[in-house]
């Protein structure tokens, strides 16, 4: 089979299209799923990069070992597990499931959900990762409820797409921050109110908020921290800043109250299954930057690194 596999770390130009063997059903509850889109994650640009440095030990220390990129399928069931119950042989599928930049891949039964019925496979592997990142960061994290304020630092990217219209489906009134090109995108898909970071600046005054979900860590914690309600939160969930914000936002949080962590979105077994209702339901839409065949890897990766990327990139297989 056909796959992307990273050869080096630092850039788009480290990965390079393959013919490997096709994966094998091993445990009584696989599925092997042929995949028919990927989407690329932040994620992937942090295992480009090889930084912060724990991520070559996922990868391959000090060269990448064979290592497929990807963490969101959607595709078509090839074969299963004597246990699997729930799916069967030509399904359609989607989930968040490691090194999905392959034609083949097995993962387990609870990984996986039926794509929403009123998605197309390309739409459906937009979802899993960045909306599940999304969905902890406003249900768990965040516990927003109707009538409270919300802000969405970075809500014209892969997961603030999503954190906007999930916050909105939890009856919160809500303000995306993004860039003039991406004001119309963000208030298109549910927003309340809409800034343009290069004509404002959301902590110098003006509302507070109960939730502020920081997709980008381009101000200082107390800054942020400034705009909110007593007794409000800001999170961070970003690596941009790098370890050290993340590590001193961990630090400062266990001090103040109004101060969040970045938190671990690890899938639970009810997300899919409730992503899945809140877009048959209409209240989400996966926002898709462009779709791209997998010979075209390297340049979709370039653009996902450029950081302009206005909701998803997805990969055809």
């Amino acid at each position: 089979m056909k796959a992307i596999v990273q050869t080096g770390y630092g850039s788009p130009d480290g990965f390079e299209l393959r013919k490997i063997a096709k994966p094998r059903i091993k445990k009584d509850n696989d599925v092997l799923v042929r995949v028919h889109a990927a989407a690329l994650h932040a994620g992937d640009v942090f295992m480009m990069r090889g930084v912060p440095v724990f991520t070559r030990f996922m990868v391959g220390f000090p060269k990448p070992k064979d290592y497929i990129p990807g963490y969101d399928l959607a595709g078509v069931v090839e074969a299963v597990g004597v246990n699997v119950s729930r799916f069967k042989r030509g399904d359609e599928v989607f989930g968040a499931v490691d090194h999905t930049c392959a034609e083949y891949v097995v993962a387990s039964e609870e990984k996986l959900e039926l794509i929403p019925s009123n998605l197309t496979l390309e739409q459906a592997a937009a979802v899993p990762t960045s909306a599940i990142a999304a969905l902890h960061g406003i249900r768990d994290a965040g516990k927003v409820k109707p009538g409270q304020k919300v802000l969405i630092n970075g809500a014209s990217g892969g997961v603030g797409t999503f954190a906007v219209q999930i916050a909105k489906a939890y009856g919160a009134e809500v303000t995306g921050v993004c860039s003039t090109r991406n004001v119309e995108m963000v208030r298109s898909i549910g927003a309340d109110h809409v800034i343009d970071y290069t004509q404002e600046d959301f902590t110098q005054g003006g509302p507070r908020y109960d939730l502020i979900l920081d997709q980008v860590a381009n101000h200082s914690l107390s800054a942020c921290r400034r705009v909110l309600t007593p007794t409000g939160q800001h999170i961070p969930n970003s690596g941009n800043s790098g370890m050290s914000y993340i590590l001193k936002a961990l630090a400062v949080s266990m001090f103040v109250r109004r101060q969040g962590s970045t938190y671990m979105a690890t899938p639970k077994p009810k997300d899919l299954p409730e992503l899945r209702a809140l877009i048959e339901s209409g209240k989400v839409t996966p926002v898709i930057d462009r779709t791209v065949p997998m010979e075209e890897f390297n340049e979709a990766m370039r653009h996902l690194d450029s950081g302009r990327a206005s909701g998803k990139i997805v990969l055809t297989l």
